[in-house]
Formats: structure tokens, C-alpha cells, sequence
């Protein structure tokens, strides 16, 4: 009676939290461990049935030691992959990974879902209880593994799939840092220089009493004006840089507009358009060969691939899907697949092997976004060295100017 009790419990929501204990057992032995229950008074009820006596409980915050990042929770699907493909017991395995662990956060969201498991939840409903570690498309899964069976399978698919979307990410992350940083520099930098370096210059040019260069007094101009109304230039800057994202992270219509101007930009826009191709390829690749329904899973293509022109498309795809139409036809409608992704995906209809072929075309664009992340870099550094070059090196040149002027006279 004690299942269907819990089962009621976590249907109508009541949280649960993670309790370290300590206690004595049948023969004064202390022994430790950790329980994830609603309350104190659950715990020690727990604990008195196992004939534990408990000396100290004491709940513990999730988060308390550091967060769980996309990279541990990829690191914990191989591992456990790795551990269940050679027979080792699912909650042993846990027990292996989480105490290897050197992370915290990591140990104590691994022993929290051990305890779901140990006390009859399936492992797809605990993992549903940490959405922000395991999204939508992880539960998916692990859901139709222990359907089908296949689970150690499962979890080496999702091992992949989340190696390879790191590595696409980290390669976006480093294409898009570097022409940052320099920006970032380059205005600290023109910062000082109008706001100490160029007032200095202004005192001694005073006393040439000759008439300045035109470069000269609008580079003293603009200086005149960050020294004045320094503090509203840098609030107006951070405003609007902090409104701009507070908006873009929390605005729909405002994330649908950028999306589609990041994809129209020269330069990033190809590479963040191949790796947005990449994820949903790989996406959907790893869904369908897990066998899950293609109309079930498209649901989760179109948020993993991280852009809302494809979300939109997606859904589209879905709805014409759902209907009878063939999902070559209906990415064909959607107009923002190219035509090699159209072609491979028939080809794929037609012969059964919709699986292979996705992520034949998924291995194809993570290469482009490899290899366009390199070109990348070799594009940008002279682009980066000559913008440098004419604004900082514009500055110092419009400073030195009546140097010049006055040596030329003397």
C-alpha cells in the first residue's frame, strides 16, 4: 500500500528534498547516507523501518557545491552507458559514477535520482524531476529505452549526441569570442585614452598658441565629451546592453527577430546556420533511430535546434506530417533547407534508412562548422588587426599631428 501512497504524493506535487543522515544500526554500528524525502519526519520514519536509529539529518540544497553543467551531464550518460554495456547493475552504477564524482552538485543530483529509482520510480520519471539538467528530449529517450529494452543503447546514443552538440557549441563559443574580446579591449582601451591620456595632450597643445589640425580637435572633442558625460555614455551602454539581453532572453517576439538576423550576417550567419542544421539533423537522427514516433519527435528537434526560424519550420513540418505528407515534402515547403538536406532525407524515406542518412548529413555540417570556424579565424585577424590599426592608431596620429606641424615650423 506503500507504493500507490508515494505514486499520489508526487501526482499531486509535493517537493522533495535532499537529506544527509547519520544513525546507528541493529548493532550500534554508525552508518551514513543520504535520502531524498518531503520532510525530517520522512526520513526518520524511513530510516526506523530499517532498523536505523537516526542520530542527525540534515538537509542538503541541490545546488550547494556548484552547479551541473552540459558537459557532466555528458560525461555521466557515457559513463553510465559505458558501465551498464558491461553489466553492471543500474543502481550500482550510479553509486560508481556519483562517488567518482569530483563535483558536489553532481554526487548529490545522482543520489537523488538513485533514491527515485531505488524506491520504484522509473528512471525516465526521475530524470523528469531535474528538467534544467535533463531536458525533454533526454527523458524521450530514456523513456523508449526502457520500452524497447535497449537502454545501455540508448544511453550510448545519448552520449554521442551530447559530445557532438558540445563540441558544435564550444566551436560557435570560440568563433564568437575572440572578435569580441577584441571589441571589449579595443573600447577599455580608446576609454582611457579620451578619458587620461588625451586631456594631457590638450594642456601641452594649449601652449603652442597655434591653430590645431581638424583630426586633432574632433579626436579633443570627443574626449572633451567622455570626460563631461562619462558616467551617462557608460549607464546608457550597460542599460542598454542589459536591457537588449534581459529582453532577448525573455522575449519570444524579440528572440524570433534576432534569430532571423544572426542567420542574414555575412560571416556568422553561415557557420550558425550549418550548426543549427547539425543539431537538428542530429536531433532528430538519434530520436528516430531510438524509435521514436517521427511526429513525437519532431516535438523535440525543433527546441534542440536553438533557432526559431527552424522551431517555426519545425512545426510546420510536424502539422503536414501528422496529416499524411511525407517529411520530404513538407521540409521542401519550409524553404530553409538546402537542397542537399531535402535530397538526403529522400533518399532515406525511400530505402528505410531515415536514421543513417540524417546523421551522414548531421556529420556532413558538423565538418563545415569545423572547418568554417577555421577559416573563420584566419579571416578575422587581419580584419581585427586593421580595425585596431584605424581606430586606435587613428587616435594616437591625430594626437601627434601638431607635434609634427611644430617641428615642420621650427
Amino acid at each position: 500500500m506503500a507504493a500507490p501512497a508515494r505514486t499520489e504524493k508526487r501526482e499531486i506535487g509535493v517537493r522533495e528534498f535532499n537529506f544527509v543522515w547519520e544513525g546507528k544500526d541493529k548493532s550500534g554500528k554508525i552508518v551514513r547516507g543520504e535520502l531524498r524525502a518531503a520532510s525530517q519526519a520522512v526520513v526518520s520514519t524511513t530510516l526506523r523501518r530499517q532498523a536505523i536509529t537516526p542520530v542527525k539529518i540534515k538537509r542538503q540544497s541541490l545546488r550547494k557545491g556548484g552547479s551541473v553543467s552540459e558537459k557532466d551531464v555528458a560525461l555521466f550518460t557515457r559513463q553510465l552507458a559505458t558501465m551498464m554495456r558491461a553489466g553492471v547493475p543500474l543502481l550500482q552504477a550510479f553509486d560508481i559514477v556519483g562517488k567518482g564524482s569530483t563535483k558536489p552538485g553532481v554526487t548529490r543530483l545522482l543520489t537523488a535520482i538513485r533514491t527515485d529509482v531505488e524506491t520504484g520510480s522509473a528512471l525516465s520519471q526521475a530524470f523528469r524531476k531535474h528538467p534544467i539538467q535533463f531536458d525533454a528530449l533526454y527523458c524521450n529517450l530514456i523513456q523508449a529505452g526502457e520500452q524497447a529494452g535497449i537502454l545501455e543503447t540508448i544511453l550510448e546514443r545519448l552520449a554521442a549526441y551530447k559530445e557532438k552538440i558540445l563540441a558544435i557549441k564550444s566551436k560557435i563559443k570560440a568563433a564568437m569570442f575572440y572578435p569580441i574580446s577584441i571589441v571589449a579591449v579595443a573600447f577599455i582601451v580608446v576609454a582611457v585614452l579620451m578619458l587620461f591620456v588625451i586631456p594631457s595632450f590638450k594642456t601641452v597643445f594649449r601652449s603652442f598658441g597655434a591653430e590645431l589640425p581638424a583630426p586633432t580637435l574632433l579626436v579633443i572633442a570627443v574626449s572633451d565629451a567622455f570626460v563631461n558625460y562619462w558616467y551617462i555614455m557608460f549607464t546608457i551602454i550597460g542599460g542598454g546592453l542589459f536591457f537588449f539581453f534581459y529582453t532577448w532572453k525573455r522575449s519570444v517576439p524579440m528572440q524570433i527577430v534576432m534569430d532571423r538576423f544572426v542567420l542574414k550576417l555575412p560571416v556568422f550567419g553561415d557557420v550558425l546556420r550549418k550548426a543549427t542544421l547539425a543539431r537538428w539533423t542530429r536531433t532528430l537522427s538519434t530520436m528516430f533511430a531510438a524509435g521514436v514516433p517521427l511526429v513525437e519527435a519532431l516535438t523535440s528537434v525543433g527546441g534542440a535546434a536553438g533557432n526559431h526560424v527552424y522551431k517555426m519550420a519545425t512545426q510546420q513540418i510536424q502539422n503536414e506530417v501528422s496529416t499524411g505528407s511525407s517529411l520530404t515534402v513538407s521540409m521542401q515547403n519550409t524553404n530553409v533547407f538546402p537542397t542537399m538536406v531535402v535530397q538526403m532525407v529522400s533518399i532515406g524515406e525511400e530505402s528505410g534508412q531515415l536514421d543513417t542518412m540524417l546523421g551522414k548529413v548531421a556529420d556532413f555540417f558538423e565538418q563545415e562548422v569545423d572547418d568554417s570556424v577555421d577559416a573563420l579565424s584566419s579571416l578575422l585577424e587581419p580584419i581585427i588587426m586593421v580595425f585596431l590599426g584605424v581606430v586606435i592608431g587613428g587616435i594616437v596620429i591625430a594626437m601627434y599631428l601638431p607635434i609634427f606641424k611644430l617641428g615642420s615650423v621650427l
